[in-house]
């Protein structure tokens, strides 16, 4: 597991929102809504200077919207499947806008269904507090995935 640091400026997520409340594989179905519709947004979407979509996120939150870690050790909140858009972008009818705070990030590559554990495993050996809560992040590009633990807000 390597984790590597960065900073991220606050940025703008439209997707579609739920929560743990709705069930099993509410995350899946939110997925599904969400690809199935994506050209209400496909305009919206951030892009590189080669016009490729710049991310994908899981992004996540407690259920008072403050970006805070999952409440009853990382098993109950909100989660919104979209894609990262401009700025002053305004989300469609059916869609939801977060704002993510800028934060500084430890992000690792998600290739094991227990990274998420061994990421908090290695923060609390390092005494490292989560600041914010964990996002899931798809580089469309390479279709490579990451987590990013906010370790500090700016």
């Amino acid at each position: 597991m390597v984790l590597e640091k960065c900073i991220k400026e606050s940025f703008v997520v439209i997707g579609k929102e739920g929560s743990t409340d709705d069930g099993k594989d509410f995350i899946q179905k939110l997925w599904k809504n969400a690809n199935s519709n994506f050209n209400e947004v496909a305009h919206l979407a951030k892009k590189d200077d080669n016009c490729k979509i710049l991310g994908i996120w899981g992004a996540m939150s407690d259920f008072s919207r403050s970006f805070n870690p999952w409440e009853r050790n990382f098993s109950q909140g909100l989660y919104l499947a979209g894609v990262e858009c401009k700025d002053n972008s305004q989300s469609p009818k059916g869609w939801t806008k977060w704002i993510i705070p800028a934060y500084e990030y430890l992000y690792v590559k998600n290739e094991r269904s227990d990274t998420f554990p061994n990421v908090i495993k290695y923060l609390q050996q390092n005494s490292i507090s989560l600041a914010g809560a964990v996002h899931d992040f798809n580089y469309p590009e390479t279709g490579k995935g990451y987590m990013f633990f906010p370790i500090r807000k700016l």
